[in-house]
Protein backbone atom coordinates (compact mmCIF):
# COMPACT_ATOMS: atom_id res chain seq x y z
CA UNK A 1 0.00 0.00 0.00
CA UNK A 2 1.51 3.33 -1.05
CA UNK A 3 0.98 6.07 1.52
CA UNK A 4 3.59 8.64 0.47
CA UNK A 5 0.89 10.93 -0.93
CA UNK A 6 -0.92 10.98 2.44
CA UNK A 7 2.05 12.13 4.52
CA UNK A 8 4.63 14.13 2.55
CA UNK A 9 8.20 13.96 3.86
CA UNK A 10 8.63 16.04 6.97
CA UNK A 11 4.93 16.82 7.28
CA UNK A 12 4.10 15.79 10.84
CA UNK A 13 0.87 17.78 10.56
CA UNK A 14 -0.39 15.19 8.09
CA UNK A 15 -0.19 12.37 10.62
CA UNK A 16 -3.50 11.45 12.22
CA UNK A 17 -4.32 12.74 15.67
CA UNK A 18 -4.94 9.89 18.10
CA UNK A 19 -7.26 11.34 20.70
CA UNK A 20 -7.50 8.33 22.99
CA UNK A 21 -6.92 4.63 23.46
CA UNK A 22 -10.49 4.20 22.19
CA UNK A 23 -9.37 5.37 18.74
CA UNK A 24 -6.74 2.65 18.57
CA UNK A 25 -9.20 0.06 19.91
CA UNK A 26 -11.81 1.07 17.30
CA UNK A 27 -9.23 0.82 14.51
CA UNK A 28 -8.05 -2.59 15.70
CA UNK A 29 -11.64 -3.85 15.97
CA UNK A 30 -12.42 -2.78 12.41
CA UNK A 31 -9.22 -4.38 11.12
CA UNK A 32 -10.07 -7.58 12.98
CA UNK A 33 -13.67 -7.65 11.74
CA UNK A 34 -13.21 -6.31 8.19
CA UNK A 35 -9.58 -7.00 7.24
CA UNK A 36 -8.48 -5.05 4.18
CA UNK A 37 -11.91 -3.38 4.03
CA UNK A 38 -11.55 -1.81 7.49
CA UNK A 39 -10.85 1.64 6.06
CA UNK A 40 -13.98 1.44 3.93
CA UNK A 41 -16.04 0.51 6.99
CA UNK A 42 -14.64 3.50 8.89
CA UNK A 43 -15.53 5.74 5.93
CA UNK A 44 -19.08 4.34 5.88
CA UNK A 45 -19.44 5.05 9.61
CA UNK A 46 -18.12 8.58 9.11
CA UNK A 47 -20.60 9.28 6.32
CA UNK A 48 -23.45 7.83 8.38
CA UNK A 49 -22.51 10.12 11.27
CA UNK A 50 -22.37 13.13 8.96
CA UNK A 51 -25.78 12.27 7.52
CA UNK A 52 -27.17 12.22 11.06
CA UNK A 53 -25.57 15.59 11.81
CA UNK A 54 -23.17 14.15 14.38
CA UNK A 55 -19.98 16.10 13.71
CA UNK A 56 -18.10 14.61 16.65
CA UNK A 57 -18.63 11.02 15.50
CA UNK A 58 -17.94 12.04 11.90
CA UNK A 59 -14.52 13.40 12.92
CA UNK A 60 -13.85 10.33 15.08
CA UNK A 61 -14.46 7.88 12.24
CA UNK A 62 -12.48 9.97 9.73
CA UNK A 63 -9.51 9.84 12.11
CA UNK A 64 -10.00 6.08 12.51
CA UNK A 65 -9.95 5.76 8.72
CA UNK A 66 -6.58 7.55 8.56
CA UNK A 67 -5.22 5.54 11.49
CA UNK A 68 -6.18 2.27 9.77
CA UNK A 69 -4.19 3.30 6.69
CA UNK A 70 -1.11 3.80 8.87
CA UNK A 71 -1.62 0.63 10.88
CA UNK A 72 -1.94 -1.49 7.75
CA UNK A 73 1.01 0.11 5.93
CA UNK A 74 4.14 -1.94 5.45
CA UNK A 75 6.41 1.07 5.55
CA UNK A 76 7.43 3.47 8.30
CA UNK A 77 5.97 6.97 8.15
CA UNK A 78 7.39 9.96 9.96
CA UNK A 79 10.48 10.39 12.07
CA UNK A 80 12.49 7.31 12.92
CA UNK A 81 14.23 7.27 16.28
Amino acid sequence: MQIDHLFPAGDAAGAPYIESRRAVDDALALISDHGDDAGFEAAIRAERSRSLGNAIQFCHWRQIERLIVLMMAREVVGTRH
